[in-house]
Formats: C-alpha cells, sequence, structure tokens
C-alpha cells in the first residue's frame, strides 16, 4: 500500500433533523482494499454520497490527493478520479458494451458518433484487464456479473484512481466473484485504491487490506483485516456477538400436518417435475447453485409463472392457484428475490408499501380507515426494529435492509399462514440477518409455515427443519437438517441428469 489518497475527518450531516453522520472518520491508501462495513441504516451509503458530492456535508473535510475538496456533484468528483459502481447497476442494456462505455463522451468522426473507434477502445482496454467481452454485444444480453465488468473497465477508462464499490457481489456466481477479485487484485497493482462495501464476511478477509466500522452514522473504528476474527468485525458492526450454529435438528413437531402439497410441477424449461411438501411450524430450505430453478418453483407455486402441469393441495384440498391473488387469497405470501422489480414502490410511503396487500383489510362501509393502518404498520415495523425518521417517509430514502423489512412487514399485516422467503437476507447486514432469522423462527412458533430459498448454505443449514436440494430444474435430493451438510448439499446440488 501506498500514500494516503484520501482522508475524511469528522464527517457530518443532517437531514431533517436526523443526525444521519457524526463525527465519521475514513482514510484511504494508493493500491489499497478498504472495506467499509456496517448494519444496514449505519450512514456507509450516505459516507459515500457526501465524498461524490451527491450530498453537501454539514462538517469535517475531505482530503483527497493532499487536497481539500467539496464536490457539488458526481461530475465534479469523477473528473478528480473518483468513480462509484452502485449495487443497482444503472446502465442502459439496448446500447452495446462500448456506447455504455464512452457516453456522454464518445469518439466522433466529423458529425457522426465513431462506433467502430469505440469498440476499438474498449477491447484495448478489456485486454489488459482480462476480461473477455465483445465490445458490439448489446449490454442487456451480459449476465449481471458481465455487466459489473464493464462498469469497472468505464471507471477505468476514465483514468480512475479511487474505485468504490457497493455490494459488488450480490447477485454475482462463484465463477464471477472469481474473476471479480482478479480484476481487483490487478488494479490494486496499479496503485488505484478501492472502498469496498460488503456484507459477506468470507470476501472481506480476502480481499481487504483493512476494515472500517460504522454504527448508527457513528465511526466505530479501524483495524487490518489479518489481525481480526470475522466475530471480532461483527461485534464491533452491531455491538454485541451474534451466534449462528446449524441448527443440529428438526424443530417440527412430531406428527405435524402437512399442509402444502406440491405433486409433479412442471413450469418452463426451469422446472421439472417438481414434488415436495411443507408441515406446520416447519423451515423448508432450497438449495442448489444458481439457475437450479428453485425461484421458478416458488413463482410457478405463487401464481406468478404459469404452470404446464402439475397439482398444489393445503390441508388437504386440492387449490386452484393460477394468479398471485389466488395464491394470497390461499393464504400464501412471496417475498421476491428481486424486491425492486417485484415488491417495493420506492416513492411511496412507509405506510403505503406496508399495507399495500392488506387495504381490504381496513375498509368499512367504502371508506379506508386511515388511522387504523397507520397505527397497525407502525406496530408491526416496530417489531422488526424498521428503522425511519416516520411512517410517512417514502421508500426510496431507506437503506436496502430496512427496506426489505417493510415488505416482510407487508405480509405480516395480511396474516398468511404459508411465507416464501426468496434470498430474505441478500445485501443485508449480519445484525439485520439475525433480526430476520429470529423473525422466522417466531413465525413458525405461532404455526406459520415457511419455504426458504438460500444460496448460502450456512444459512440454508442455520435455519431449515428439512431441505430440498435442486440441479437444474429437478429435485434431486432432500435432506432432513440432522443428516445435511455442506458437502452432501454441494454433492446433490451438482447432480446432473444422465442422458
Amino acid at each position: 500500500m501506498g500514500e494516503t489518497i484520501l482522508k475524511m475527518q469528522g464527517i457530518q450531516k443532517y437531514f431533517s433533523g436526523v443526525h444521519a453522520l457524526n463525527g465519521v472518520n475514513f482514510e484511504l491508501r494508493a493500491g489499497e482494499v478498504h472495506a467499509l462495513m456496517g448494519e444496514n441504516g449505519a450512514g456507509k451509503s450516505t459516507l459515500i454520497k457526501v465524498l461524490c458530492g451527491i450530498h453537501k456535508r454539514d462538517g469535517g473535510n475531505v482530503e483527497l490527493f493532499g487536497k481539500e475538496v467539496n464536490f457539488n456533484n458526481i461530475a465534479e468528483s469523477q473528473d478528480a478520479g473518483i468513480s462509484v459502481i452502485h449495487q443497482e447497476l444503472n446502465m442502459m442494456g439496448h446500447l452495446t458494451v462500448a456506447q455504455n462505455m464512452f457516453i456522454g463522451r464518445e469518439a466522433r468522426k466529423g458529425f457522426f458518433i465513431d462506433d467502430k473507434k469505440m469498440e476499438a477502445d474498449a477491447q484495448r482496454l478489456f485486454d489488459k484487464m482480462g476480461v473477455k467481452i465483445n465490445p458490439a454485444t448489446k449490454l442487456g444480453d451480459l449476465t449481471v456479473g458481465k455487466q459489473q465488468m464493464v462498469e469497472i473497465a468505464k471507471a477505468v477508462s476514465r483514468e480512475c484512481k479511487l474505485l468504490v464499490l457497493d455490494e459488488p457481489t450480490a447477485a454475482l456466481t462463484l465463477p464471477e466473484v472469481e474473476e471479480l477479485f482478479k480484476i481487483m487484485n490487478d488494479l490494486r497493482s496499479k496503485g488505484i485504491g478501492m472502498i469496498y462495501i460488503s456484507h459477506r464476511m468470507d470476501e472481506i478477509n480476502r480481499i481487504s487490506d483493512r476494515v472500517t466500522v460504522m454504527r448508527d452514522g457513528e465511526y466505530v473504528g479501524t483495524v487490518n483485516t489479518a489481525d481480526v476474527t470475522k466475530d471480532d468485525i461483527v461485534k464491533m458492526m452491531v455491538g454485541r456477538t451474534i451466534m449462528g450454529e446449524q441448527k443440529e435438528a428438526s424443530a417440527v413437531a412430531e406428527g405435524a400436518p402437512v399442509v402444502l402439497d406440491v405433486k409433479n410441477l412442471n413450469a418452463g424449461k426451469e422446472v421439472k417435475n417438481v414434488s415436495f411438501q411443507l408441515r406446520k411450524g416447519e423451515i423448508l430450505g432450497f438449495a442448489g447453485l444458481m439457475g437450479a430453478g428453485r425461484t421458478e418453483v416458488a413463482r410457478a407455486l405463487y401464481g406468478a409463472d404459469p404452470r404446464q402441469t402439475g397439482e398444489i393441495y393445503l390441508n388437504g384440498k386440492r387449490a386452484k392457484i393460477k394468479t398471485p391473488e389466488q395464491a394470497v387469497k390461499h393464504g400464501i405470501c412471496y417475498l421476491s428475490e428481486d424486491r425492486k422489480r417485484f415488491g417495493l414502490m420506492l416513492d411511496k410511503s412507509v405506510t403505503q408499501n406496508s399495507a399495500i396487500a392488506s387495504v381490504d383489510d381496513y375498509i368499512t362501509m367504502g371508506l379506508i380507515n386511515d388511522s387504523k393502518m397507520r397505527e397497525v404498520s407502525a406496530q408491526t415495523n416496530a417489531k422488526l426494529r424498521t428503522k425511519t425518521p416516520s411512517m410517512e417517509q417514502l421508500l426510496k430514502n431507506l437503506s436496502g435492509g430496512n427496506q426489505q423489512k417493510v415488505i416482510i412487514a407487508r405480509w405480516l399485516m395480511k396474516n398468511c399462514d404459508i411465507f416464501i422467503f426468496d434470498e430474505p437476507t441478500r445485501g443485508i447486514d449480519v445484525g439485520a440477518k439475525s433480526e430476520i432469522y429470529h423473525l422466522m423462527e417466531d413465525l413458525t412458533k405461532q404455526g406459520k409455515s415457511i419455504i426458504m430459498i438460500s444460496s448460502e448454505l450456512p444459512e440454508v443449514l442455520r435455519m431449515s427443519d428439512r431441505i430440498i436440494v435442486m440441479c437444474e430444474g429437478r429435485k434431486t435430493g432432500e435432506l432432513d437438517i440432522s443428516e445435511a451438510t455442506q458437502e452432501n448439499i454441494m454433492q446433490l446440488a451438482t447432480m446432473r441428469e444422465e442422458n
């Protein structure tokens, strides 16, 4: 690691009286990967927005390459060598890779844009980075991982000296994560400093040199990654130790009735003759690699996607479920893995997002009882410890983890009997994870049943009473938690169909 390229000291920020940042310090050196960690709502994103000029700071100072800076907008910070790659990629899928990389600074031949030159420049950059992407390909045809590589290449093409990566691996496959880390190590060798925001502890240990932890908008401390354990960092983040050992035995009562029986479910090419049962008070984990068909099973069961064949029985009676509305009427709710696309109304309030599925429950003689709806919404979100200045706050102003809690509040207000949680803790910090785990356990104690889809094997082993494993659209195995290990789950998850 080289000289200090960024120093933020005593940063203060207020929003409508809320003290979002209170005396936060952060430092980055050339050629360093410095992890920025904290629970959702700790202030990480706000600190980055202050750095980039999206928010004006209310106190403290920022030095970049030894000079004090005070950016008014993103363009000024980009001109100074700062680039940010957000968790939610903001690119144009209908344009080519090269067009996305050079948008706003296109190469020209006379009055016309020179696509060939941009493609050639992009190709040279990809070759240097060791990335195999055709610059003439439409961006929308690439995987999320490849799109992220394009964003990094775009930053490098701007001669970026400081790169911020916000949850860069949240939607990546393991090979794509390895490719990302290879590129990051190459950038590190070139002296580029990187701020790395992630909740995945194993990645932090692998890729970062130092870790700075924030809690409730305040600076907790900075440590060398090599000198601390995962538990040390977790304790800094949440102020307490969180236990998360594998469940040793099923918590389902002996003889618990079957509440859901799915027989021979087929949906397109992604779901092939899948059958399973769910018992009252059970957490049924679905494991498998990306593309295994787990989400597709959930969407077909919920009526979000059409199914070709298959029967669904609820409490022993055959149920007709062809739409999400019918599923909800039968007491089934679905927390989608793609919450931004299928779950959130970002320009609506916390109350509106919480109550949207149960508005009918608050209508009397054709009138909505707004005060009662707000009261129940507030009580439900309080149980989930949703951090929001008020129930009228727009959802887009909440952190990702708190947005997720609002969606859970939505289905708690609806009082469903069967919950489908698809990647329930994706992008959520360890503290919020623990709260959601306890919530799920409380639901089962109330007699609710849960289908949990997760790509994190420790989470599957921590929460499940029984595990269904899938590969290439097929159910390849079923394990009681007492016999489940990461090894035998992975063996089933890679059990391809023999031709």
